[in-house]
């Protein structure tokens, strides 16, 4: 994992909203460190930071907590409704090698046949992975595909060490021809 990820964390002893707002002023933001059966861990992290490493989906920091590190996966994000700012997080420990299940997006690569569309019917898969080996998205070339094609999550190709948990069958990537003005009108008659 890269070092990139390491934040330093204070521990925060005060609590309430009171607090909260003064830490945020301060440019800070509360958050809780919790999971593997150990109590949770009330920390204030560096709001600038976290806010540059949550850019990215699926996060595994490393907290440097007076001089103990603990490796965390971001579990949830609450942001202020109107101005989009970072209120609080939750981060859940997590241990080397451990794996966990993440909501990965899934992106495409190439055109259609020309003429067609395509719909991205689900934009993410739930993946169990390693860790500390999170993949951002996972990449389904839609090159050369023509009216009719699908791709379901079991045809998706995912990176090394990670397992489907999404169903199998579940439509990922629909292709269609659209149907002009002149079909959709004889086909009106024939439905009736």
């Amino acid at each position: 994992m890269a070092n990139d990820n390491k934040v330093s964390a204070e521990l925060r002893e005060k609590f309430g909203k009171g607090f909260a707002r003064r830490l945020r002023v301060d440019g800070k933001i509360p958050a809780v460190i919790y999971g593997h059966g150990t109590d949770p861990v009330h920390v204030a992290l560096p709001a600038h930071e976290m806010t540059l490493l949550l850019r990215k989906a699926n996060q595994v920091l490393e907290i440097d907590l007076a001089g103990t590190t603990h490796l965390a996966l971001v579990k949830d994000v609450q942001r202020d409704p109107v101005r989009q700012i970072i209120e609080h997080l939750d981060l859940i420990v997590v241990v080397k090698g451990e794996k966990v299940q993440v909501e990965v997006a899934v992106h495409t690569s190439g055109e259609v046949f020309p003429g067609n569309n395509v719909d991205l019917e689900t934009k993410t898969l739930l993946l169990e992975v390693e860790a500390t080996h999170i993949p951002e998205f996972v990449t389904i070339d839609i090159s050369g595909l023509e009216d009719g094609a699908q791709i379901h999550a079991k045809d998706i190709p995912l990176p090394a060490g990670a397992s489907l948990i999404t169903d199998a069958d579940q439509l990922i990537i629909n292709v269609y021809a659209p149907r002009g003005e002149e079909e959709a009108v004889a086909a009106a008659p024939a439905a009736e």
